[in-house]
């Protein structure tokens, strides 16, 4: 565990297991998170969601996570709710049920857009209705030819606008393209995808993993303080006036300017060297 990990943790202790995904270390810094259900594109269960969130709390605490690379196992990313676990399962709960588990979805979304550290997602093939969000709340989102977004859930009689897709989709690809995405759930193909800004970068075929866990590397290597204020003002201020924008950046930089890495990179400079990132 990171000696930069929160001393606020409770009586909580950390999972041993998790038992709805994969998880991977690496000595860099990285985490690799993989849903693993191949043989059904990786729908998402009750279970799944709710390792996520816990799982992105957990390694938010620890700080022993610089980068986080999501994918999926076998043929595709992720095609969304299990039909039968999900769909058909909450068909037979009432209403304070159904609104646990939709706060739930939106927990994990909220999750990934919050922890402290930058989030990759790494598509290939489907990544539907829940997977397409999963995958545009990540910070980036590496894709190959194969990728194909949908957002399905008018499709199944429910609004567009699930786990904060209608706030994230606009502020991605604007809200001309965000309507007709979530109004129609019709596919979107990794080349349009790249045209309208759903694709960070887009990989040859079979690449998007190996992309996603460099990219991450390099994230890993770089000043994690700066990276985590960075994500948490492009979040902060996408409903913000300037006024506030600027003075909450005022601020932000005015308590990184006293950190190790401000000095480090001054240091670097008159030394002629790379610098020494410590993330602090």
């Amino acid at each position: 565990m990171s000696d930069f990990a929160s001393p606020f943790t409770g009586s909580v202790p950390r999972a041993q297991e998790w038992r709805h995904l994969r998880l991977v270390h690496d000595t860099d810094g990285v985490a690799t998170v993989t849903l693993d259900r191949p043989a059904k594109l990786n729908a998402l269960t009750f279970g799944a969601y709710a390792d996520l969130r816990d799982l992105l709390a957990e390694l938010s605490r620890e700080r022993s996570v610089r980068a986080l690379v999501l994918a999926g196992e076998g043929r595709g990313f992720c095609s969304g709710g299990d039909v039968d676990e999900i769909i058909g399962a909450t068909l037979g709960l009432d209403t304070a049920r159904l609104l646990d588990f939709n706060r739930m979805t939106g927990q994990v979304v909220r999750a990934i857009r919050e922890c402290p550290f930058p989030v990759i997602a790494a598509v290939h093939g489907v990544a539907a209705g829940a997977g397409a969000v999963l995958a545009l709340a990540a910070d980036f989102r590496i894709a190959d030819p194969t990728a194909r977004f949908a957002f399905l859930f008018t499709r199944v009689g429910l609004s567009g606008g699930d786990m904060g897709a209608a706030y994230l989709l606009p502020r991605v690809v604007g809200l001309g393209h965000a309507t007709r995405l979530l109004m129609l759930g019709e596919p979107v193909r990794a080349p349009e995808a790249e045209r309208i800004g759903l694709i960070s970068e887009l990989t040859d075929e079979g690449a998007a993993d190996a992309r996603a866990m460099e990219l991450a590397r390099h994230l890993a290597r770089g000043p994690a303080l700066a990276y985590a204020q960075t994500k948490a003002l492009l979040t902060a201020e996408l409903d913000m006036p300037l006024a506030a924008a600027v003075e909450l950046d005022a601020a932000t930089q005015a308590l990184l300017m006293h950190g190790e890495d401000y000095a480090e990179f001054h240091a670097a400079f008159t030394e002629k060297r790379a610098p020494k990132w410590r993330g602090r």
